[in-house]
């Protein structure tokens, strides 16, 4: 989650049991990605030897164990109905309360995406084409991408990835369109986000997918074809005035 960076209180006991180094402690922490309490989960994780064994998730409702040792911990502290009863009220009483208050401000805050379109060829696929539409920067994560082929919305060959953070608050997506060009047809990006106030669309240009080496090549392609055609042309007049007796020739 994009709130993950600031999403996560830590309450940490390290305690050393013994002179052999092994270390015991414990962190609680809130992931939320919005105020409200159903997207907020609280977890609390049991570690021992930088090694978790067992996990309280506000998610599940219980203990799970991840180690054999952590298996028989999340057995006993699930017979107790009342240390479970609090831990699940930890959801609302420890989350809820401080995200509400400490973070009301970022959380309300946005920014727009930029969307980038370029062409790719199948690895292996039943169709000869592949557009790419990716989404940077964008806050907060929950985002929206949809293809549209000539106005319609495409939802067949289309696969997308989830919203990955970048490390910096902001966000990327990508989705993938599979598709058999047709003639004439106009394919776009749509993306709809809390930034934008209506659905950004990005067409899609073939020409902006040629590299730049091969639009030189074809702007001189076409450049010496008008070249040759202006001088056929020329050439042409030249013969046609001369054969008409217009040209004058100039005599010793």
């Amino acid at each position: 989650h994009l709130y993950d960076l600031i999403g996560y209180y830590f309450l940490v006991l390290m305690l050393c049991l013994s002179s052999d180094g092994f270390k015991m402690f414990v962190v609680s922490r809130c992931d939320f990605n919005s105020t409200e309490l159903k997207d907020i989960e609280y977890m609390r994780s049991y570690y021992y030897n930088k090694i978790e064994v067992t996990r309280f998730d506000s998610n599940v409702g219980e203990y799970v164990g991840y180690t054999d040792f952590g298996v028989k911990q999340a057995k006993h502290f699930n017979s107790i109905p009342g240390q479970l009863a609090t831990l699940r009220a930890q959801k609302e009483t420890y989350c809820h309360n401080n995200i509400g208050v400490w973070y009301s401000n970022p959380l309300s805050k946005s920014v727009k995406p930029y969307v980038k379109l370029h062409s790719m060829t199948p690895a292996s696929s039943h169709h000869p084409a592949m557009l790419v539409c990716s989404v940077y920067d964008f806050y907060p994560s929950k985002i929206k991408v949809s293809w549209l082929r000539d106005g319609q919305e495409v939802t067949s060959d289309v696969t997308s990835t989830e919203e990955m953070a970048d490390g910096d608050w902001y966000y990327q997506t990508h989705s993938q369109l599979e598709y058999t060009p047709r003639s004439g047809e106009k394919i776009s990006c749509k993306v709809e986000h809390a930034s934008l106030e209506k659905p950004l669309i990005t067409d899609w240009d073939p020409s902006s997918s040629m590299p730049e080496s091969e639009r030189n090549k074809l702007a001189i392609g076409a450049s010496g074809l008008i070249l040759g055609l202006i001088l056929s042309l020329a050439g042409f007049i030249y013969y046609r005035r001369k054969a008409r007796g217009l040209i004058l020739v100039p005599t010793n």
